[in-house]
C-alpha cells in the first residue's frame, strides 16, 4: 500500500495526537518550574532534604524547583497529594518510611497504594531517630527513662508524629514493659514545645528537627535508635546497648506519581545520584543526621519490599493497632 507525503503527515500528527501529553512533552522537559512536595511541615529533616537537593536540581534542569509543604497524617495528606497529581514530570515527592513503608500498616485504609501508585527515582539516604527529654528531666539515659516509668505507671506520655517517632517510641514501651502514653501530633514543631514544657516527658526525633531545641539546651538527647553509635553523635549511646536488637531506622528517597515518563524519571535519577555525590551536599545531609548512600529506582524498589516487612514486624512488636 503507497502513501502520499500528506497522507504519511496526517497519520504521524493522528499517531502523535494520541500519544499522552507527558509523553510529548519530553523533549522539551522541564519548560515551567518542577514542584516538589514535602509531606511535612516547613523545618523538618524532609523539607532541609527536599530544599537542598532542589537548589542542586536548578542549574542543570535550567527552572526553578519549588517546595510544596503538605504536612499532616504522617506523610498521607502530602503522599496523596502527589498521588492525584499529573505524572507528567512536574510534580515529585520526598517519599518515606512512614508514606511507603510504616503507613500501610499503621492505618486501616490509606487513600494511596505506595506500590502501584508511584514511580520511584532513587533512595538519598538513611537516618536513626533520637531519643530526646526536656533538660529538667530528672533521668538522663534510657535505663533511667524506664526505671522512672516503672515508678510513675500511667503518668508518662511521649510524642510522635510519624512512624519514625510513633514505632521507637511504642517499641520501648513494648520492650521494656513499660506503662507510658502517646499523645499524636500533626507535626515535629508541635512536639518540641509540648517537651519542653514538661507536657510530654520523651519522644523519638529526627536530628535536624531537633536540633535547634538540642542546641539551645532546652532539649537533651539521651539515645540513637540505629544500630551502632553515629558519626554526628560518637559519645551518644544507641538504645540497643540497653535494651538488645532494639534498632529503627527511617529513610527518604525521590518519588514521581505512577505513569511519569521513564525518560523523565531516569534523568531526574541521575540528577539525584550526582546530588548526594557532591560532597558539599553529601556533608549538609551528614550534618543534619543522615547517612547519605543513592540508590537507584530499580534497587529502591527491591529495598522497599524488604523495609515494608521490616516496618509490620516492628509495629506489630510495638502492639500499634492500625488507625
Amino acid at each position: 500500500m503507497r502513501f502520499t507525503a500528506t497522507t504519511r503527515r496526517a497519520l504521524i500528527g493522528a499517531a502523535a495526537a494520541s500519544l499522552p501529553v507527558a509523553v510529548q512533552a519530553q523533549p522539551d522537559w522541564p519548560a515551567r518550574p518542577v514542584r516538589i512536595i514535602i509531606p511535612s511541615a516547613a523545618g523538618g529533616a524532609a523539607d532541609f532534604i527536599g530544599r537542598t537537593l532542589g537548589r542542586a536540581f536548578e542549574p542543570s534542569l535550567h527552572q526553578p524547583v519549588v517546595i510544596d509543604n503538605r504536612a499532616g497524617a504522617g506523610g498521607v495528606l502530602g503522599t496523596e497529594a502527589a498521588k492525584q497529581a499529573a505524572p507528567d514530570g512536574y510534580t515529585f515527592l520526598v517519599s518515606t518510611n512512614s508514606t511507603h513503608a510504616a503507613n500501610e500498616f499503621l492505618f486501616r485504609r490509606l487513600p494511596y497504594d505506595p506500590v502501584r501508585d508511584f514511580a520511584h527515582v532513587g533512595l538519598i539516604g538513611t537516618y536513626p531517630t533520637i531519643a530526646v527529654v526536656s533538660a529538667d528531666a530528672p533521668f538522663k539515659s534510657i535505663p533511667a527513662l524506664v526505671a522512672h516509668a516503672k515508678a510513675n505507671p500511667g503518668r508518662v506520655f511521649y510524642g510522635y508524629y510519624s512512624s519514625s517517632s510513633q514505632v521507637p517510641s511504642a517499641l520501648l514501651k513494648a520492650r521494656a514493659e513499660i506503662d507510658v502514653t502517646g499523645a499524636s501530633y500533626r507535626n515535629i514543631t508541635q512536639i518540641v514545645p509540648d517537651l519542653i514544657s514538661g507536657q510530654i516527658q520523651f519522644a523519638f526525633l529526627d536530628a535536624l528537627s531537633a536540633a535547634p531545641a538540642l542546641q539551645s539546651g532546652r532539649v537533651a538527647p539521651i539515645a540513637v535508635s540505629s544500630a551502632r553509635r553515629t558519626v554526628q553523635n560518637p559519645d551518644l549511646p544507641t538504645v540497643a546497648e540497653s535494651i538488645p536488637d532494639f534498632v529503627v531506622e527511617g529513610w527518604f528517597g525521590l518519588t514521581a506519581p505512577a505513569g511519569t515518563p521513564a525518560p523523565i524519571v531516569d534523568r531526574l535519577g541521575t540528577l539525584l545520584r550526582d546530588a548526594v555525590a557532591d560532597q558539599a551536599v553529601a556533608a549538609a545531609l551528614v550534618r543534619q543526621g543522615l547517612t547519605p548512600g543513592f540508590m537507584p529506582a530499580a534497587e529502591m524498589d527491591r529495598f522497599l519490599v524488604a523495609d515494608r516487612a521490616r516496618w509490620q514486624d516492628w509495629v506489630r512488636i510495638a502492639g500499634i493497632h492500625p488507625e
